[in-house]
């Protein structure tokens, strides 16, 4: 049953993690690299060799690409850390200027748009007629440096020949890292996502589980769909909150973790994450009564009712995610999209949000409903959810960190 496989148990993945949009580097197994090794890992599909020209070109790219983008990063603003990351306003300019060149290229915003993808969406149409081809696409990351990845299709298998560029410490570039990858399985959308999975090592060779899955966004989302996603959907996502994967109303607010959901609430509140060591012995109830009725249909009494509350002390618990008390599931990184949106006679808008979780290549893990009621001051409050398709049954049981 997917359900079965959506569930990780404690095995450690990133919580957040939604894509290889910003792939790490291939581990290093610790293997000689003789002539057995390569034939070895030929068959596995990963370290596979890469031809002296395939190397020198993309190297030769990456400079040109770096060179083009150059300016903008050294007038950038870096911060303070030894490890550089721009702001996302430099990232697009970036993306601008490399869109020009008339290659697809992505940046690494939460929803990020995909230029010149016309050409990627041709490439994976006649990689489903079987077609032998390859495409080039430019991924910018928060360090400022570029990642060139090679798709290429030979009529049977798809591979993926990446090559990373980063800037010195006197802002020259400088390709840090080449691989070369078979694509164990891959499968392209009608909405437009390109979901793959590398072939990466697995137990007894590595010690800990390397996630092969990639999701790349090809299509864009219209600018009113992204901006409602991000203002709606994924402040709250589907981890450590049921707001968007339960049935419920305002006539059913009884089974929602207010618990669970006050720290993504105080985040949109507040533009800042919930400290739990400034209130080591619970929240005071009227700050936390505050946060909650400031964005659902509740009164303080329900909550009270509902939550798990200390009377005595006037506080309510919280715990943090963790190994102890919640158990990770690939479900829970899924990322929700809204695709959708229609006004009601109420007043209310209710937006179709589907979930897109890259290690099932599922584009619409869960489909649902979120109302929500938008005042013209620009506050809103969640006014229901409703699951569609059955898809309570196709995901983990919500988990209550506190009881």
């Amino acid at each position: 049953m997917r359900k079965s496989i959506f569930v990780l148990g404690m095995v450690v993945i990133a919580l957040l993690s939604s894509s290889c949009e910003e792939e790490s580097d291939p581990p290093d197994t610790g293997a000689e690299q003789t002539e057995t090794g390569r034939i070895e890992g030929y068959e596995k599909g990963y370290d596979l060799p890469i031809e002296d020209s395939a190397k020198e070109e993309a190297e030769r790219e990456c400079d040109r690409i770096m060179g083009q983008i150059r300016d903008i990063y050294a007038e950038s603003d870096k911060g303070g850390d030894i490890n550089a990351v721009i702001s996302n306003e430099t990232i697009l300019q970036m993306k601008d200027v490399i869109k020009d060149t008339k290659v697809p290229v992505v940046s690494s915003e939460e929803y990020p748009t995909m230029e010149n993808h016309q050409e990627m969406e041709r490439f994976l149409e006649d990689c489903a007629q079987g077609k032998a081809g390859e495409v080039i696409l430019y991924q910018v990351g928060q360090d400022g440096g570029i990642r060139r990845k090679k798709y290429i299709y030979d009529g049977a298998d798809m591979y993926l020949l990446s090559a990373r560029a980063q800037w010195d410490e006197e802002d020259a570039p400088m390709v840090t890292s080449f691989s070369h990858t078979r694509i164990k399985e891959w499968r392209y959308t009608e909405k437009g996502w390109f979901f793959y999975e590398l072939c990466v090592p697995e137990p007894p060779e590595v010690t800990e589980v390397v996630d092969g899955s990639c999701a790349v966004r090809v299509k864009p989302l219209s600018d009113e769909y992204r901006r409602l996603s991000e203002e709606y959907a994924r402040p709250l996502g589907y981890q450590g909150n049921n707001l968007l994967c339960s049935d419920w109303d305002t006539e059913n607010l009884a089974g929602l973790d207010y618990n669970g959901m006050y720290e993504f609430l105080y985040k949109m509140r507040y533009q800042e994450r919930f400290r739990q060591e400034e209130h080591p012995d619970g929240i005071p109830a009227g700050e936390f009564e505050d946060v909650i009725t400031g964005f659902l249909p509740v009164t303080a009494e329900q909550i009270r009712e509902w939550a798990v509350f200390d009377g005595e002390h006037q506080t309510y618990r919280w715990t943090g995610m963790g190994c102890t008390t919640y158990a990770l599931s690939y479900f829970g990184r899924s990322v929700p999209e809204v695709t959708d949106a229609r006004e009601n006679a109420d007043g209310t808008v209710t937006l179709r949000v589907e979930a897109v979780c890259d290690k099932e290549s599922d584009d619409a893990a869960l489909v649902h409903e979120l109302t929500v009621k938008i005042e013209e001051d620009g506050s809103f409050r969640y006014m229901g959810n409703r699951i569609l398709d059955g898809g309570l049954e196709e995901i983990p049981p919500y988990q209550y960190r506190v009881r």
